[in-house]
């Protein structure tokens, strides 16, 4: 097997996804069968167009938390959590707890859209 280097790594929303898989389908006309499911399951499941889901993720951003990362931000976006409850299983098994106060207003967020 040939070696991979891997150039950059960008975590991706589940709208982003989707949207990346129906160009493929359109480019090559037709999926692999585990594309095809996980497009299946990205059509049902995805609420936001890549729209909303880019305002959602500016505002989380100007937030301007410490060490909050895109991934977490793609995270929160993907669950979006009802409760702080919720939002902090995002970051239990991360090196990064965000205060209270920045956890109410990435839910408050959230909550609005």
């Amino acid at each position: 097997m040939p070696h991979l280097e891997l150039i950059s790594e960008t975590p991706l929303s589940i709208p982003e996804l989707k949207e990346q898989l129906q160009k493929v389908k359109k480019r090559d006309e037709e999926l692999s069968p585990r594309a095809n499911k996980t497009l299946d399951y990205l059509i049902q499941f995805s609420k936001l167009s890549p729209a909303k889901l880019k305002e959602l993720k500016k505002k989380i951003e100007d937030l301007k938390i410490p060490r909050l990362k895109e991934r977490h931000i793609c995270k929160a976006i993907d669950v979006h959590p009802k409760d702080i409850d919720s939002l902090k299983i995002i970051f239990s098994g991360e090196n990064i707890q965000p205060k209270q106060e920045d956890l109410n207003k990435i839910l408050a967020i959230l909550k609005a859209n």
